[in-house]
């Protein structure tokens, strides 16, 4: 019997801390659910503290280093769920989206404000649904 998920694993990229896995690929079909991302360098530490851009475009640049080892790209992403500290940041966030998320269909998404996250230099997080080619 085919197992029905399969764990991504990502070279370079820093590993989950607690019970969870950074992306699963489902079978049959072959979507990829990727876990909330924050924006970490390869070394675990938060990238562009008190900068929403840069810490969206880390994120962004992560989410396309797990769909590539999934064997996708980030035109493969057909939903984002992003969670922010602060919605006043949020044309920061749009103008990072615009230029990576550029070819159409862009993916789905929700935007919501939270307290805080695991990290307190954390300014957003994002997790990513996507379908493979």
């Amino acid at each position: 019997m085919t197992a029905l998920k399969t764990a991504v694993q990502v070279a370079g990229l820093s590993k989950p801390g607690a019970a969870f896995s950074t992306a699963i690929v489902c079978t049959p079909g072959r979507f990829v659910f990727v876990s909330g991302l924050l924006a970490r360098g390869d070394d675990g530490a938060i990238v562009g503290k008190c900068d929403i851009a840069a810490q969206t475009r880390c994120i962004c640049e992560n989410l396309r280093r797990v769909l590539v080892a999934a064997g996708g790209t980030l035109d493969s992403v057909v939903r984002l769920d992003i969670h922010v500290t602060a919605l006043d940041q949020r044309d920061s966030i749009y103008a990072v989206r615009r230029e990576i998320f550029a070819n159409e269909p862009r993916p789905t998404s929700t935007m919501v404000q939270v307290s805080g996250f695991v990290d307190p230099d954390a300014l957003i997080e994002i997790t990513a649904i996507a379908v493979l080619p």
